[in-house]
């Protein structure tokens, strides 16, 4: 899925909104960010354009988010990006682009939550609004997003197995305790629903310790609401996940959140492999998405039964 670094610069992105959005193209224009599928360019002080610099899939995720965001339940309590343009490919760049409201705030690797119990009341508030049935030609979720746990048992396997080799996990039969019971919960029979599909810690941003926007929804879906319920042991501190729990409506029955456990692994031996293994093409690195995985797994552990 990983081609060539596109080369993105500011001259780029002006000569596409002369092109497309001339209205837009005055506008002052600095680098945000350089994220996992997309660069963010900073448009004036309420907009952004994000542009697909190094995986093929992004141009796809960008697509699904022009068309899908304005679709989500009315009232999420948290700021998210609110798309303005689609941007098409040319023979200047060859993939699609979006033109979004800004959100502000620093991602939650780089910020992490101090504020346990606001952040808490603030995630829960949030997916509360999100997890609303979605209409049945909602996106399936790409990966086997938001469905069983089951088909990623091999992704399981092969990322316990690499950290443990490389040293870091320290108690991988307690890792494997908490996927085993998992996997094994009975599934989800409800309503397929709005899932954001990938909170981690840069796709959340916080502000004053606590929660304040989410971003990047490529990888929103319909499905299995467990999914996004992994998120309280990447993103809180401890003993976030249970004022969560408490703060979350419907109250989580044990069969989703034992398989919320399972997504809660699975994202935290991919924030290790890629923070601390190097197990990435991006330049500069992902170093910050170690320390909130092996804090997720440290949670998970000593809460399993």
């Amino acid at each position: 899925m990983a081609h060539t670094p596109t080369e993105i610069t500011a001259d780029l992105v002006r000569r596409l909104l002369l092109e497309q959005h001339p209205d837009l193209a005055d506008l002052p224009l600095r680098l945000g960010a350089r994220g996992w599928d997309n660069q963010m360019w900073r448009l004036g002080d309420d907009l952004a354009v994000r542009l697909p610099w190094a995986t093929d899939s992004a141009s796809a995720l960008l697509r699904k988010e022009h068309a899908w965001l304005p679709a989500l339940p009315p009232g999420l309590s948290l700021p998210i990006p609110v798309p303005q343009r689609l941007g098409e490919p040319s023979e200047r760049f060859p993939h699609p682009w979006l033109v979004t409201t800004w959100v502000p705030g620093t991602p939650a690797d780089r910020a992490p939550v101090t504020r346990a119990a606001t952040a808490a009341r603030a995630l829960a508030a949030f997916l509360t609004a999100l997890h609303q049935p979605a209409p049945a030609e909602a996106p399936a979720g790409r990966d086997a997003r938001g469905g069983p746990l089951a088909p990623h048992a091999d992704q399981f396997i092969r990322g316990l197995s690499e950290a443990t080799d490389m040293g870091l996990i320290p108690d991988p039969d307690a890792v494997r305790a908490v996927w085993d019971d998992a996997v094994t919960a009975p599934p989800w029979t409800g309503p397929a629903l709005w899932i954001h599909g990938d909170l981690h810690p840069a796709n959340v941003l916080t502000t004053d310790g606590t929660l304040c926007g989410v971003i990047d929804f490529g990888e929103l879906c319909a499905g299995d609401p467990a999914c996004d319920l992994a998120a309280p042991w990447n993103l809180l501190p401890d003993g976030g996940a249970d004022l969560f729990h408490q703060a979350y409506e419907p109250a989580v029955d044990p069969a989703t959140l034992r398989r919320a456990c399972g997504w809660a692994v699975i994202r935290a031996l991919g924030g290790i492999l890629i923070g601390e293994a190097g197990r990435h093409n991006r330049p500069g690195g992902k170093a910050t998405w170690g320390p909130p995985a092996h804090a997720a797994l440290r949670r998970l552990v000593a809460t399993a039964p």
